[in-house]
């Protein structure tokens, strides 16, 4: 392509599996596209309003949210929220010109597309579930293309939109490099025993938390070691069960894990949430995993997004009520079958889409092509 100014808008917000993948995506068409000028849409008090600056790119935030399940002021107002946030981003592509807008998922996505398609701007949106939510459902009537983590996804969006790309992930996660006895070190692990990796995403998962705390002393008699992301809410209590139990020294707990690299390179089987985001880098970094799905997730998609790995024989599936009764007999199950976590491993392949993010961009790059012929 040549050197021409191209103004690209991108909206992915509300939580982390939303915005990381729009940044991510920015980046490497700012590589691509080195002259193009990238402005951000997110909603007014969210975290993406926070963390697109800190990536470096300029965000406009507007009025919206989503509607609840219940009765609550804030349904009553999203009449009202809807149609000053249509009014407002009319005007801003407007000045901003655009020649493709992507979504990636969030409140102010669903505006922004549904403007962008009516203008018969080329549009772009990325569904990372296995099941999607409302809002890509409708979008994906207008839309030009659609980019979506799964197979057998035409049950959701018209055939001929989708392109297989898999999901965007974190840029340390794709070039993991260290040893896993170089990474057991980083955590103050011993490098001979084998760990249990325990996440529930970056804020952690109460739950899950339970489940590990009431399992340790069982799940220490075994010859393991546990390195625990509590999330900041979870952290003393983990700690305090942990030294109470572990005159080992085999567990170690973190509020948060910064060196994800280091944390997948160190284990040998994953406990996680079943995000988007979060399968995708399992599935990335080809550690075997037991999900314990979030039940409150919109349209129970966390359950969705395991049961697809779990039907390939690629995941274990604990539902959240019985993660306290079951967890402990599944992994020491898992730890003892060496052959088992083998064939999940390599059935993780079916789902491995290494260079997601780059076939995102050949997608976006394809249909500002189009409207230049």
């Amino acid at each position: 392509m040549d050197k021409k100014k191209y103004h690209i808008m991108l909206s992915g917000g509300g939580t982390g599996g939303h915005i990381f993948p729009a940044i991510a995506i920015a980046d490497a068409l700012k590589k691509r596209l080195p002259e193009a000028e990238f402005l951000f849409v997110g909603a007014s008090g969210r975290m993406e309003m926070e963390k697109v600056p800190n990536a470096g790119y300029p965000i406009i935030g507007l009025w919206i949210s989503g509607l609840q399940r219940k009765l609550t002021f804030s349904n009553l107002l999203f009449p009202l929220k809807l149609m000053i946030s249509t009014l407002k981003i009319g005007g801003i592509i407007k000045r901003f010109n655009p020649d493709v807008v992507i979504g990636t998922g969030g409140y102010a996505s669903g505006v922004l597309l549904r403007a962008a398609s009516k203008k018969n701007i080329p549009t772009l949106i990325l569904e990372q579930n296995s099941y999607p939510g409302l809002t890509n459902k409708i979008l994906s009537r207008t839309v030009d293309s659609i980019c979506v983590a799964y197979p057998d996804m035409e049950r959701y969006f018209p055939k001929n939109k989708i392109t297989i790309t898999g999901s965007p992930i974190r840029k340390e996660i794709m070039l993991m490099k260290a040893g896993r006895e170089e990474a057991r070190l980083h955590f103050g692990l011993k490098p001979e025993i084998p760990v249990v990796l325990i996440i529930g995403g970056s804020q952690g998962a109460h739950k899950i938390n339970m489940a590990i705390a009431h399992n340790l002393p069982l799940l220490l008699k075994n010859d393991i070691q546990i390195l625990w992301q509590t999330g900041k809410s979870g952290y003393k209590e983990a700690l305090d069960t942990a030294t109470d139990v572990d005159s080992q020294k085999r567990v170690v707990v973190k509020d948060f894990i910064k060196r994800m690299d280091l944390a997948y390179a160190s284990c040998d089987l994953i406990v996680s949430r079943a995000g988007a985001i979060a399968i995708a880098e399992i599935v990335a970094v080809k550690k075997p995993a037991i999900f314990i799905p979030l039940p409150s997730a919109a349209e129970d998609h966390q359950t969705r997004n395991a049961q697809t790995l779990v039907d390939q024989n690629a995941g274990i599936l604990v539902k959240e009520s019985a993660a306290k009764e079951l967890i402990a007999t599944e992994i020491i199950r898992l730890m003892k079958h060496v052959d088992e976590r083998m064939k999940m491993t390599k059935n993780l392949a079916h789902f491995d889409h290494t260079n997601a993010t780059q076939s995102i961009v050949d997608q976006v790059i394809s249909l500002i092509q189009k409207t230049e012929r």
